[in-house]
């Protein structure tokens, strides 16, 4: 069964801030068959990919990048030749993700924590949300 997965790169958050496009840049892709490891393997230059959330999926990656794409601003690979082509990396609000956590949490009707700070993990969650629904 395909997996969506979200993952990250210091080395891509560095190079990512240097160039203006801020260091909360994320890879959101679908693997069909072995391990989201497997493909990031040397994904855009870099080696220190990390897999921050999976969850399987009956989604083609072209369906699921294009429904975050509504929501969050996908980074033009032709844009930055250092990318060689890699798609599916997402530039990410975290204002925007603050916001929906805080919805969400009302909407259940609790209350957020008087130390309410953003975790990977959190945006990790915000964008297979995204892309799934």
């Amino acid at each position: 069964m395909p997996t969506i997965y979200v993952a990250t790169s210091k080395a891509n958050q560095d190079w990512a801030s240097d160039v203006g496009l801020g260091k909360n840049v994320y890879k959101v892709g679908i693997v069909e068959d072995g391990t989201p490891e497997d493909v990031l393997e040397g994904f855009a230059g870099q080696g220190d990919w990390k897999v921050l959330a999976t969850e399987p999926t009956d989604l083609a990656e072209d369906d699921a990048l294009a429904r975050l794409a509504r929501k969050e601003k996908a980074v033009d690979p032709t844009y930055y030749p250092k990318l060689r082509g890699a798609t599916g990396l997402f530039k990410v609000n975290l204002t925007v993700v603050e916001n929906s956590l805080l919805v969400a949490l009302a909407l259940e009707g609790r209350d957020p924590p008087k130390n309410f700070k953003l975790k990977p993990k959190d945006v990790a969650a915000y964008l297979i949300n995204n892309a799934v629904k």
